[in-house]
């Protein structure tokens, strides 16, 4: 015992010993049931789980109340010691026993300075505490070191820094945000993250911290405060932290926001309108996570646009970077004029491992990873070097009797993800696939207990779970049914249940594809990695850093794991994957024409720099001029300038200066490239002359975006036969855009489209865009998600996602509308935007702006004479449960005491969507006392 206080052991062996140490106290539980020490005893040696004592563990099946349904039970292979008669302990100190012998973090009682409540800081004790409330407690002395570095508390100096992911670092630029907008009334700051689910994560995680806090409490009143005769907002002194991603209609201003969390792409749209009205003086301070994203082939450019305007403010701005896969990091310290910190400080070690053929090897060092490639080479020669220290296995996966399992790589990830949740903990998996990611979870189902094999309170969460997914407007995938895994092909609300269900323990063991790793916030005790790929090439050394980054969980891991389970003949490629250094990142601004054309238009339309020499200026701030030639960048704006001029996007004035056309400042104001705003704009403008509107497929096609289409894969067979199905309407609308049902057949019977030529391009991207509002079309005329998918052979995920970037896209459209004058187009879009949003047909956008109230349940309500906001004000909330239980699809009974739960929980959404109504109902009203 003195001796497991020393040395770090595996979560098997530490399961194990805790088995052994309670083997005649009391009675064991394995995999979530009670069983005699006998019984206990003999399923130990049968199978691989440990015998763990009084742990109930939930697991990723979750099958149905049936045990008798779903494909047979598996059995995972053994893990074993590759010397049963070593010890097992390591052969020197790990990182993790140190720790526990020695802690490495100080406590604020050592160092004042690491608590928050400092004067230093002169954080408000409001915000402190509701830090501490949070479980933040004290910061690590590399926090404090990065925050008391020179300038920065005092928002005098730009700060660019880097630590490892679960690091912490996060609250190093929450800290230094909140200060620039609490110190000033009038502050304003943006955080800027690349993915929405990130931004929805992080407007909840913010709102914590400044709850309670409000401008009166900071001493923080306006001069016309005494003067109000009217009675204020109850949020009118509040901190309000606002999400900004695509869709969005209204055009925002200061007033709206405090702190604005955005999308790369809705960020750059606030800042051009802030410059564009002269009010970017309120921005004060302006984050941007995930920073190394600044050289992304696709997106990465956006974001130094953005942060070059910002540093032509010359310090105004404060702008605070922040990544946890940088290498170059003084050059992007150079770039923002700034300071930097760089540290490789984990709270929660991690040990690392590289799996093949069944072998199990510790891959903490580049001189075991090359001893481990050096043991497996066969092409090693034993005879003269056989002397030389070499990795051995520290244990083996035995091979699997099932044919299943046959594959040694899909047989050490089910077999390492079944020890890790038999043993009580959590396990993340990533899979190179959507399909993958299926079958994984599938597999690791099926050797884990099923639901009456886990506690009874996990048992119940579970089936709370099953039922809120059946609740969804999607209705319950077949799959998740059976595994509940948390991966690709997710909507947006399953996959929210499911990290909350994974975050509480109800389940054990998420699968996700490799892209979703930066996507995702889910840490766990184990990571595992199958053939680390994304498709058919391996992953890059920073999806591989962030794959692994999620292993640990501060607060509930003493220790975090990673497996990266390969073949044989990838085994060297692996190595050098595991060890090679992340790229250096650069400005990606002149690797395609039509970026730096978008970074002058921009410039020009917001009237930033209008002037060859202002151009000029502009472009010494970006990072484009510390990576590339000087002389082909002056040679890239000079050719630029010339295609916008010849593309009628600007022009010069009277004193040689640049400003933008009508139609430049709508491609600015909708966020396109050029080249996209002028297929755009050619095919609104031919729209006008003949817009077909006595049916949807015209409005429709013109929401779809016109990039990225490559990644659409068409099934001709399914656009035939809807084809067939057009009516009139839709057959002229083809007609009008070119499209022939010869060349559909043409295409249905393996012919394909050339893409040489730009009008070949052009018509190829027509044919993409109206498969695509086929699939619109249906949405907005209540056909759930899942047939959808069902319909166009396309992941559920998938098609949610095109319904929400047509949202945002269809914003971009009415905006575009409105800058070129055409009022009636931008009239139509805009209604048709309010169906897509709603998923349902004009009757319903009314009720469909209830809370809880979409597309089916609208239907549903509006079926049983709820047709107006104001009748489900009105209800008693007991009168909407029947209505709601009817909205439910396939909803699961197992008994009176689950019928009334079941209820309850109806009940407790019907007052939420009764109270809802209410709000919807007294605005209305209010709009009509006002009209009056």
């Amino acid at each position: 015992n003195a001796r497991l206080g020393i040395w770090h052991t595996t979560t098997l062996q530490s399961a194990k010993e805790n088995q052994q140490t309670s083997y005649h106290q009391t009675t064991s539980v394995t995999a979530g049931q009670k069983r005699s020490h006998d019984e206990s005893h003999s399923r130990a040696r049968e199978e691989p789980g440990p015998t763990v004592k009084r742990r109930p563990s939930p697991f990723v099946q979750a099958s149905n109340v049936n045990a008798t349904k779903g494909p047979p039970r598996l059995t995972a292979s053994r893990i074993e010691h590759a010397d049963k008669h070593a010890a097992v302990i390591p052969a020197g100190p790990s990182e993790y026993s140190q720790r526990r012998a020695f802690p490495s973090t100080p406590t604020s009682t050592i160092d004042p300075l690491l608590s928050l409540s400092h004067r230093v800081y002169k954080l408000p004790q409001q915000l402190v505490a509701n830090l501490v409330t949070l479980g933040i407690k004290t910061i690590y002395p590399w926090q404090k070191q990065c925050l008391l570095g020179p300038g920065i508390l005092g928002g005098k100096k730009n700060l660019v820094y880097s630590a490892p992911t679960g690091g912490g670092k996060s609250l190093v630029a929450d800290v230094l945000m909140l200060k620039r907008v609490l110190e000033d009334r009038d502050a304003k700051a943006i955080l800027v993250l690349p993915y929405v689910a990130l931004v929805q994560e992080k407007v909840r995680w913010l709102r914590n911290i400044v709850n309670g806090i409000t401008r009166e409490s900071l001493g923080q009143t306006q001069a016309d405060d005494q003067k109000q005769h009217w009675a204020r907002r109850a949020d009118r002194d509040a901190i309000k932290v606002v999400a900004f991603i695509g869709g969005s209609k209204i055009k925002a201003t200061w007033a709206d926001f405090d702190i604005a969390v955005c999308t790369i792409e809705k960020a750059n749209s606030l800042v051009n309108a802030a410059i564009d009205d002269c009010s970017i003086s309120k921005l004060k301070a302006v984050v941007l996570d995930e920073v190394h994203m600044i050289d992304d082939g696709y997106r990465g450019y956006i974001l130094e646009l953005m942060a070059t305007k910002l540093l032509c403010f010359d310090q105004q701005v404060k702008v605070i970077a922040m990544s946890a896969t940088l290498t170059n990091i003084n050059l992007l310290r150079d770039w923002l004029q700034g300071h930097s910190y760089e540290t490789h400080y984990r709270p929660i070690p991690v040990e690392e491992y590289l799996v093949c053929d069944g072998k199990i090897y510790p891959a903490g060092t580049t001189a075991t990873l090359l001893k481990t490639v050096t043991e497996l080479d066969s092409r090693s020669q034993p005879s003269s070097q056989s002397q030389a220290p070499r990795a051995r296995p520290t244990r083996l996966i035995s091979s699997s009797d099932h044919k299943e399992f046959k594959d040694p790589v899909l047989n050490a990830v089910v077999t390492l993800a079944n020890e890790t949740a038999r043993a009580g903990y959590g396990v993340l998996v990533f899979s190179g696939s959507r399909a993958g990611c299926e079958s994984d979870a599938l597999l690791i189902s099926r050797v884990l207990p099923g639901l009456r094999g886990a506690d009874a309170s996990v048992q119940e969460k579970r089936l709370d779970l099953l039922g809120d997914l059946r609740s969804l407007s999607t209705g319950l995938d077949p799959k998740l049914e059976q595994t509940i895994p948390a991966g690709a092909g997710l909507t947006t609300e399953e996959r929210d249940l499911i990290a909350a269900a994974y975050d509480s323990g109800t389940i054990k063991v998420c699968v996700a594809t490799c892209s979703l790793a930066a996507g995702i916030n889910l840490p766990a005790r184990r990571v595992i990695l199958h053939n680390a790929r994304m498709g058919r090439d391996l992953v890059g050394p920073a999806m591989l850093r962030q794959m692994r980054g999620r292993a640990g969980r501060k607060g509930k891991d003493e220790v975090g794991e990673t497996y990266l389970c390969c073949r044989q003949n990838d085994l060297e490629a692996v190595v050098d994957l595991m060890h090679a250094d992340i790229p250096q990142i650069s400005s990606c601004l002149i690797s395609d024409k039509r970026r730096i054309r978008r970074a002058l238009l921009e410039t020009i339309a917001i009237r930033l720099a209008t002037s060859r020499e202002s151009l000029d200026f502009y472009i010494s701030k970006t990072l484009l001029i510390r990576t590339a030639d000087p002389d082909s960048i002056q040679e890239n704006i000079g050719a630029s300038l010339a295609d916008l001029q010849s593309s009628g996007f600007i022009t010069l004035d009277n004193f040689s200066n640049f400003q933008a056309t009508q139609l430049g400042k709508a491609i600015v104001a909708s966020s396109l490239d050029p080249e996209d705003g002028i297929f755009i704009h050619d095919e609104l403008k031919k729209a006008l002359q003949a817009f077909v509107m006595d049916g949807e497929m015209h409005v429709l096609y013109n929401f779809t975006p016109v990039n990225n289409l490559e990644g659409v894969t068409v099934n001709w067979r399914t656009f035939w036969n809807e084809m067939e199905r057009l009516d009139d309407s839709g057959l002229r609308v083809m007609n009008f855009l070119g499209l022939k049902p010869t060349v559909v057949n043409k295409l249905l019977h393996g012919g394909t489209l050339k893409e040489t030529t730009t009008e070949e391009k052009e018509i190829s991207r027509r044919y993409h865009r109206f498969y695509l509002a086929l699939q619109l079309r249906d949405l907005c005329n209540e056909v759930p998600v899942h047939r959808v998918a069902q319909k166009y052979d396309m992941p559920r995920g998938t098609v949610q996602t095109l319904a929400q970037s047509c949202q945002g896209f269809a914003a971009g459209m009415i905006k575009f509308c409105e800058s070129m004058g055409w009022g009636v187009m931008a009239a139509a879009l805009d209604h048709f935007s309010d169906r897509l949003k709603a998923g349902a047909r004009s009757d319903l956008l009314a009720l469909a702006k209830i809370t809880f109230v979409k597309s089916r349940t609208a239907r549903v309500f509006w079926d049983n004479g709820f047709k107006t906001v104001a009748a489900v004000a009105n209800a008693d909330p007991k009168e909407l449960v029947p209505v709601l239980m009817q909205a439910q699809p396939n909803k699961v009974r197992l008994g009176v005491r689950d019928e009334q739960k079941y209820k309850d929980k109806l009940l407790a959404k019907a007052q939420v969507i009764a109270d809802s109504a209410n709000r919807l109902w007294q605005i209305q009203m209010q709009a009509e006392i006002d009209e009056e």
